[in-house]
């Protein structure tokens, strides 16, 4: 059997996220389907997280483990071909036995683009969230840095009672190691680089940080939501089509 590390990216927005679902379009799913074409082998692909449903990937990480001699090359080539065109292998690596997408990830980088422009161009409208009412750019840079540190990221994860059950007690506990937006010209981009990122957790940030933006909350108010520890402190959960998987580290 061969270990391997795949690198791949995927326009999530016609899929129901990552993980495999029965009767849905899932990025694991179409993989293990095009794996089993190539190989003949039937096997799950672990990803180093659960992408939601319309959300994208630039550097997704997935791990399984094969007995098929195909180099990885040929197996790059190969895999592409069957994929549908939203989902392409960028990379294929054999590592060691126990290297696992997900347990053996440091850090991992997302990026939330936001459209703010008149008029949302129709090529970009599934990638990016169209927001084009005023908003103070001081203020949200401000409260970006109020979440970097080790804290208990309780008030911005949505909850997921099949995590929690398979999980057992829930750590919340998260470290971010940066967090910031950056203004182009015509999108904000808030780029969060953190040893991991719980359920909705980007989402529901930016969703606060953009009430920050229309003056409804200050940026000191981030501190006192994160020591809430409740859901119902923070802001909405923001569109899953403007977020993006950037990196996965190891």
């Amino acid at each position: 059997m061969r270990n391997l590390k795949i690198v791949l990216a995927y326009d999530g927005f016609d899929f129901r996220g990552w993980q495999v679902q029965p009767d849905q379009p899932t990025i694991q799913g179409t993989l293990a389907e095009c794996i089993e074409r190539v190989t003949g082998e039937k096997v799950l692909p672990q990803g180093s997280g659960r992408t939601d449903a319309g959300v994208h990937a630039l550097a997704q990480v997935t791990s399984c483990a094969i007995a098929s001699p195909i180099p990885v090359n040929n197996l790059v080539k190969a895999l592409n071909d069957v994929l549908p065109a939203a989902i392409r292998i960028l990379e294929i690596q054999e590592v060691a036995p126990d290297f696992h997408a997900r347990a053996s990830a440091t850090a991992k980088t997302y990026r939330y683009r936001i459209f703010r422009g008149d008029i949302c161009p129709p090529f970009l409208a599934r990638y990016v969230y169209h927001h084009p009412f005023p908003l103070s750019e001081d203020a949200l840079f401000l409260a970006s840095d109020r979440v970097v540190g080790k804290h208990d990221f309780t008030s911005f994860a949505s909850v997921d009672p099949e995590r929690a059950a398979k999980d057992g007690e829930v750590n919340n506990v998260r470290t971010i190691f940066s967090s910031a937006w950056h203004l182009g010209e015509e999108e904000l981009v808030y780029t969060v680089r953190g040893s991991g990122f719980l359920h909705h957790m980007v989402r529901n940030l930016v969703g606060t940080f953009l009430l920050v933006g229309k003056g409804t909350l200050s940026p000191n108010d981030i501190t006192r939501i994160l020591k809430a520890c409740s859901r119902s402190a923070a802001g909405p959960t923001a569109p899953a089509h403007g977020l993006f998987l950037v990196k996965v580290e190891y």
